[in-house]
């Protein structure tokens, strides 16, 4: 019964919140920072590019951007999407727009979502160009007979980045379902291979198969292991089960602090100012919402983190901070870093929740009509 009253409340205050941040967003608009900012204009990007080639002198060059970013932060032809921003990477520079595997899948799930609540044409449309986009320009690489990884754009020319395939592994399951499509199919058995392939003995994920990004952190394992989830929610694999198996005791044991709260990393690979990201919040809510039902032990982790979020992380105004620094908050709200993430997984909770009230009630229900019945 505890339980139960606890979840209760925690609906009512998560509602709360979710109106708050709307009458928010509302005030304040579409636009926003996030701490990539820093790196995207002509002085950030090539410190961060001198940073990624020469860790000593680069760290010269990005400790007062660093610096900033914790405590000034205030300063193709089918559908497909990206970042609006120049992204610069160990790789070079991704400019503003161009198509990525980790963004399209999302919007995919939107449209999928909308087909799903009405068969419109236009829906189906760009679902099957979402998904041609997937298959046909993003590259693929073999790394074994029965498994290869993908690109992060359709212009790079190497892969490694292990959600990457995952996300791709994920949205090409689907739209092989969607449209009935083999091909679609075989491509995402190999990206699933790769991935499932690329756990560690210890149930972690890489970042990269690159030999250079091999950190574990938060909200990447996260990513794995959603699309992971929601593979096995289409096709019932039963390798995906132990691969969950072994990630989620990983996950549980080494990217959570002594108070049993997302740390960003098993072991920060990089410089780093702040202890706790909102973003790591938003996507272990998700985890545990998909995961709950076949690892309980979820449940736990779920109700502290969404407790802490509600406790801690909202502003008077309704917006979320962005990040608990080792001394104090980065208060910038950052729509994509992560605002959004967090409304929508606190929607996914609220939304979970009272489904699963109103499953509980349907069978005390019916149990109380079994016991009249036999009275």
């Amino acid at each position: 019964m505890e339980v139960t009253e606890r979840s209760e409340e925690l609906t009512g205050r998560a509602s709360r919140a979710l109106t708050a941040f709307t009458k928010w967003l509302n005030t304040y608009g579409e636009t926003s920072w996030d701490h990539q900012s820093f790196f995207a204009g002509s002085l950030g990007g090539p410190a961060k590019s001198l940073y990624y080639r020469n860790k000593g002198i680069g760290t010269v060059a990005v400790a007062p951007m660093i610096f900033c970013e914790a405590f000034l932060p205030s300063a193709l032809k089918e559908y497909a999407w990206g970042y609006p921003f120049d992204w610069v990477t160990r790789n070079g520079t991704i400019k503003a727009g161009t198509p990525l595997i980790t963004t399209t899948p999302y919007v995919y799930e939107a449209f999928l979502q909308l087909y799903q609540l009405e068969e419109r044409e236009e829906w189906k449309e760009i679902l099957q160009s979402i998904a041609q986009h997937a298959c046909n320009d993003i590259k693929e690489f073999r790394t074994s007979d029965r498994a290869g990884c993908c690109s992060y754009s359709p212009f790079d020319d190497v892969g490694g980045v292990v959600n990457a395939s995952a996300y791709r592994a994920f949205l090409l399951t689907s739209a092989a379902q969607v449209f009935s499509n083999d091909d679609y199919a075989q491509r995402a058995k190999r990206n699933l291979n790769f991935v499932l392939d690329t756990q560690q003995a210890d149930g972690s994920w890489y970042y990269a198969m690159d030999q250079v990004r091999d950190f574990v952190d938060h909200y990447h394992t996260c990513f794995v292991m959603k699309a992971l989830a929601k593979i096995r929610q289409l096709t019932g694999d039963e390798q995906i089960r132990s691969a969950l198996e072994k990630g989620v005791n990983y996950y549980l044991r080494n990217l959570f602090d002594v108070d049993g709260l997302p740390k960003p990393f098993s072991k920060a690979p990089r410089l780093t100012v702040y202890k706790r990201e909102l973003y790591d919040c938003a996507e272990c809510i998700n985890l545990c919402l998909l995961l709950r039902g076949e690892f309980p032990e979820l449940e736990q982790t779920l109700h502290r983190v969404v407790q802490h979020i509600l406790n801690c992380w909202i502003k008077s105004d309704g917006s979320f901070r962005s990040r608990r620094l080792h001394f104090g908050w980065d208060n910038v709200p950052m729509h994509r870093w992560a605002q959004s993430q967090m409304f929508r997984s606190l929607a996914y909770y609220l939304c979970e929740e009272a489904g699963g009230q109103t499953a509980k009630a349907r069978r005390q229900r019916a149990e109380d009509r079994a016991l009249m019945d036999a009275s």
